[in-house]
């Protein structure tokens, strides 16, 4: 995972793992792409090196407060993942990952929030969810700053989970369209090497998900399944727990964007969710 230093702004912190080397290094202020863990969970720990002030997108923050601030948000995830079809064993292997790994999530309390169109030393701040429903870019003199919106090759996880907004991959293809307009010379991830291609990659990652829609509505039927059976179709029964609780996600998120273009209908009860093809 990457960090990035500009002019003073770190941008994202890593995870809060060991020691990081923010004392030895001119930090003005950090800014923070998303919530995720490999790019907020050392921002407490860079503040206190630093001095600095962390920057954040208010959607971004409330959403990181949600979960990071939460004792029993593994329990509440397990429960989602049980509800679309993942057996318990799997969704309940979850809480104890999270239990462990929660330790090393330091987000920084009541950062200065950001919004779309807010200025951060030159920087235009530019809103970009799908990733991540708060996700955001920072974009100045044709580079973006772009957490995990684009990277290359693989593409960035789109998932659906619990609390978050109810379309993220129709909010990722709207923000890779976006990153067409914005046209941006050079991307810089937070995984990978830096874009020069950026405008080329957004579209690939477009046709990407177009396809794997394709495929998502090609494994449904008239009979109903949920989330976990449709991504056996799609990604293949080879996959460990948290590769497949990733599977499931963003099976979600291709089920519920096709709910949207009327290609499928979902279904079930409040114990257990189902969809269908139209």
């Amino acid at each position: 995972m990457h960090c990035y230093l500009v002019d003073g702004t770190l941008f994202d912190t890593g995870l809060g793992l060991g020691e990081a080397p923010w004392g030895s290094v001119e930090v003005e202020r950090i800014a923070i792409t998303h919530f995720h863990p490999d790019h907020v969970g050392g921002a407490e720990a860079a503040a206190a090196a630093t001095g600095a002030r962390v920057f954040q997108g208010a959607l971004d923050y409330a959403q990181c407060a949600r979960v990071w601030g939460s004792d029993d948000w593994p329990e509440r995830m397990a429960a989602w993942f049980v509800t679309h079809g993942v057996p318990a064993d799997a969704a309940n292997d979850l809480i104890e990952q999270g239990q462990a790994f929660a330790a090393f999530i330091r987000y920084a309390l009541d950062p200065e929030l950001l919004y779309e169109g807010s200025e951060l030393d030159g920087w235009n701040v530019v809103e970009l969810p799908g990733h991540a429903d708060g996700h955001l870019g920072f974009l100045r003199d044709g580079m973006l700053i772009g957490g995990d919106h684009l990277l290359q090759p693989i593409s960035p996880a789109i998932g659906l989970y619990p609390e978050s907004r109810p379309d993220p991959l129709g909010d990722y293809l709207a923000s890779l369209e976006r990153t067409l307009e914005l046209a941006p010379r050079i991307v810089y991830p937070g995984h990978g090497d830096p874009i020069r291609n950026p405008a080329e990659r957004a579209a690939e990652l477009i046709a990407y998900h177009h396809r794997r829609l394709d495929e998502t509505a090609a494994a449904l039927s008239s009979e109903p399944r949920t989330a976990y059976d449709v991504s056996l179709a799609v990604f293949g029964a080879e996959l460990g727990p948290t590769q497949r609780r990733f599977a499931v996600a963003e099976t979600l998120s291709h089920l519920e964007r096709l709910v949207r273009e009327g290609r499928a209908a979902r279904g079930g009860d409040r114990g257990t969710v189902t969809y269908t093809g139209s």
